[in-house]
């Protein structure tokens, strides 16, 4: 069965992962494709604007199931365009600008697009261990819904 706009039988080979800053939500994404997927999948992950280092939560929440994500480096979608191109098969955005940037990145680009709309954990307030598990909220979706789409 086909996602949606996708052929049948055909495996995604190159996946985009986008929000708002790529620090949280699409930097968790790319770290669990890359984990789940190794190099059958080319992954990578870019904001909508520049954003902060890697999130503490994040990387806390991605250390409790054994993937580091403590080394990445935020970049912008202008800034992986310069680098290597938006050549991607599948384009996964999760945030509502995210989706915005992602359908104007087709214009260029011939690549399928999926939104996925995921929770911003960083505006859960409380206790650390809330605050934490809104974020594993987030990963256990994002690990769910990555294993679906690119198996």
């Amino acid at each position: 069965m086909a996602g949606p706009g996708g052929e049948a039988g055909r495996r995604v080979q190159s996946v985009l992962f986008v929000c708002n800053f790529n620090a949280v939500r699409s930097a968790a994404a790319e770290a669990l494709a890359r984990h789940y997927f190794g190099r059958s999948v080319y992954v990578q992950s870019a904001g909508v604007r520049g954003g902060e280092p890697a999130d503490p939560f994040m990387v806390a929440a991605l250390d409790e199931i054994g993937i580091d994500g403590s080394r990445h480096r935020p970049r912008t979608l202008e800034e992986l365009e310069e680098w290597e191109g938006l050549n991607f098969d599948l384009i996964v955005s999760l945030s509502p600008e995210a989706h915005h940037a992602a359908l104007e990145l087709t214009r260029t680009a011939a690549a399928e697009v999926e939104y996925w709309p995921t929770p911003d954990p960083t505006i859960v307030q409380g206790s650390r261990e809330q605050r934490l598990d809104a974020y594993r909220d987030v990963r256990d979706g994002l690990s769910f819904r990555i294993r679906q789409r690119l198996r």
